[in-house]
């Protein structure tokens, strides 16, 4: 192959990769390959002097795609130069002052405000035209709605899903629905067509820079820092950053480095830029990068090992995922032995066979991937029988991914995993059953549905002589089961498997229905679609589960063995209109989210970091020196103990 068709190649797939990253958020490849390509396409280029139409090193982003208002960005936002060399940022920075901060993982996003109230809110798409969002932004975390400044403002910030969240909304989708990593997650919702949806995601937003202002940069003494904590001032909540120079940037990055693992978002790499505003101005912008600022990317640590396995592991939808198993290696600080290969295109694109040589590294220092076969044997036997059944498993097509499917609808692996999640703490709430438990009893042939919990008892002596378990402990397990028979609609909801519904959203459908599941199975497509916080595709799913018979049998058994409490009234709503946020341990409750549902049932609504918009900052240590301590104290929220909440609700303590 020609250099020139070697440009062509690399100009071509990292393109397709843009595309699908900046219009619909998908990843077609890892950061850490998409990197190695720019950076070959860089090179070759220079040492050819061909540069192609299009080519991603003088193109920002892609046109964007989705059926959301465009607007033309006043002033366009361009990528940044890049280096893995702490060195370089010293020789960046010079005599000069710098403020390093982290390079969220996130979707740009770009809030105007007018007359003190936000006018609207943009995606940053290619760079030059965005989309509007700013029905679906007034619900974001961290964009204050007014604000105490009459003038024009126009700040940019990072629209960010936590690895909570991600894994909360994750844990509530099926496998073949799941979102690969809370960048997917976050730009699908802060894109979402039903402003419903991109509120119950719970979207945060964290400001890093101020565009435009009636405010003359001199009345921040020509630093961006100053510029920075007057938006802070004014309810934002900025990015993490420190301030350096030449002498001190090295080691502010490997603090940073040190930080990663904490960081409540995904972070690639950091941002240094100068921190005069008039110096910025006067330097001006090359063709694509603009000259006062840089991002710094961590060296990826890599590490060379064998393949030793490939684990197909079998879901409760029938999808059968490859896990990739290798001599154990050290990561930054860890011992690392598998990687998740996600589907059978990935595994096909890395030519994997038992043996090869792969270099393994964790994404952002974090996620343990593949990022290159050094010996592409393709030797590797996709198997075509489930692992788990045994019945015939064949690869599918979906959405250009191949993955592999077990074809058998009763695969104890489905019942498994429904099984699971019906009994976990988010539904029907059954000690003593793990996965391990249920698949052993799933195999004596105890369990095929719901219903056959309940029906355990009948096995009792058996149950006794399982490994594990005796007298007492079969006795506990039946009463946790019985226990469970008494229960509220949104359990049942949410432990039967209707997709997009989980927890929240069936207590959406409690408290809509007042917890009458036969009104709920009843409804009709469109009164579902008008219930705050369930969408039309939502409603759709609903009306569809409903509808089929063998739900409908599955669930009149279930239902034969079960107590529904029928909720006639709703707790007072003593915190209508209240936000309020958690932080710390907690006293009197199991976790946050027992904390958050209390909350929720009477009439508040809790967020993820303190605003200008919160009425209270729940801490039971009030002279905590924590970062939602000190914002509080600074906003002039009443930061308050668990006792005191539960004095404010009415509820015993």
């Amino acid at each position: 192959m020609t250099k020139r068709d070697r440009i062509e190649e690399l100009t071509k797939k990292l393109k397709e990769a843009a595309r699908a990253y900046y219009s619909t958020g998908e990843e077609l490849m890892s950061n850490y390959e998409y990197d190695a390509m720019y950076d070959e396409l860089v090179k070759l280029e220079k040492e050819t002097g061909i540069v192609l139409a299009g080519s991603p090193t003088q193109k920002v982003g892609f046109e964007v795609v989705s059926q959301l208002p465009k607007v033309t960005h006043a002033l366009p936002m361009k990528s940044l130069d890049k280096t893995k060399e702490p060195e370089a940022l010293a020789a960046f920075l010079g005599l000069e002052e710098g403020m390093l901060s982290w390079k969220l993982d996130g979707l740009t996003i770009v809030l105007t405000y007018e007359n003190g109230e936000l006018a609207m809110a943009a995606t940053r798409g290619n760079g030059t035209v965005g989309e509007v969002i700013t029905t679906n932004a007034r619900f974001f975390g961290g964009v204050p709605l007014k604000i105490p400044y009459d003038g024009h403002l126009v700040v940019r910030g990072e629209a960010l899903i936590s690895y909570a969240n991600f894994e909360r909304i994750n844990e509530k989708l099926p496998p073949e629905e799941q979102y690969k990593n809370p960048r997917n997650l976050c730009s699908g919702s802060v894109r979402q067509l039903d402003s419903r949806v991109a509120r119950d995601r719970h979207v945060e937003v964290l400001v890093y820079t101020l565009v435009e202002s009636d405010r003359d940069t001199e009345e921040f003494h020509d630093s961006k820092e100053e510029g920075l904590k007057w938006l802070q001032s004014l309810g934002f909540t900025p990015v993490g950053y420190k301030m350096v120079t030449g002498g001190t940037v090295e080691e502010a990055v490997r603090e940073f480095s040190d930080e990663v693992e904490t960081m409540p978002y995904p972070v690639d790499g950091l941002v240094l830029t100068l921190n005069s505003f008039s110096l910025s101005a006067s330097l001006g912008e090359t063709a694509k990068f603009p000259k006062d600022s840089i991002a710094f990317k961590w060296q990826d640590e890599t590490a060379e090992t064998t393949l030793t396995e490939v684990e197909w592991s079998p879901s409760r939808t029938g999808l059968i995922n490859p896990v990739a198993i290798f001599d154990p290696v050290e990561l930054e600080g860890t011992t690392v032995k598998r990687a998740s290969l996600h589907n059978v295109s990935i595994l096909k694109e890395l030519k994997l066979g038992l043996g090869d040589r792969i270099t393994v590294y964790k994404a952002n220092m974090i996620i343990p991937q593949i990022a290159e076969n050094l010996t592409q044997s393709g030797t590797l036997q996709i198997p075509d029988t489930c692992p788990r059944c045994g019945d015939r498993a064949e690869v599918i097509k979906r959405e250009d991914v191949e993955v592999l499917y077990c074809t058998n609808p009763g695969c104890p692996a489905k019942l498994v995993r429904s099984l699971s999640h019906f009994v976990s703490r988010q539904a029907m709430n059954i000690d003593g059953l793990s996965e391990a438990t249920l698949e052993r009893m799933a195999d004596e042939g105890f369990l095929n549905g719901f219903a056959d919990l309940y029906r355990l008892k009948d096995h009792r002596e058996a149950i006794e002589k399982l490994d594990g378990f005796g007298e007492k402990s079969a006795q506990k397990l039946l009463d946790a089961i019985e226990a469970s028979r008494h229960t509220e609609m949104y359990r049942v909801v949410s432990g039967i498997g209707i997709p997009g519904i989980g927890e929240a959203g069936a207590k959406v459908l409690q408290s809509a229905y007042a917890g009458d599941i036969a009104a709920l199975r009843a409804a009709g497509e469109e009164e579902l679609a008008g219930i705050s916080g369930i969408g039309p595709v939502t409603a759709a799913a609903i009306y569809k589960f409903f509808r089929q018979e063998d739900n409908q049998t599955m669930l009149d058994d279930l239902l034969s063995f079960l107590t529904i409490e029928v909720k006639s009234s709703e707790a007072p709503q003593l915190l209508k209109g209240k936000t309020l946020v958690i932080t710390g341990s907690l006293n009197h409750f199991e976790n946050r989210d027992a904390l958050k549902a209390i909350i929720e049932e009477h009439g508040g609504k809790v967020a993820g970091s303190v605003s200008k918009n919160t009425d209270y900052l729940v801490n039971n240590d009030l002279e905590s020196t924590s970062s939602k301590n000190k914002k509080a104290k600074e906003l002039g929220v009443p930061i308050i103990s668990e006792e005191q909440l539960l004095e404010i609700m009415q509820l015993p303590q």
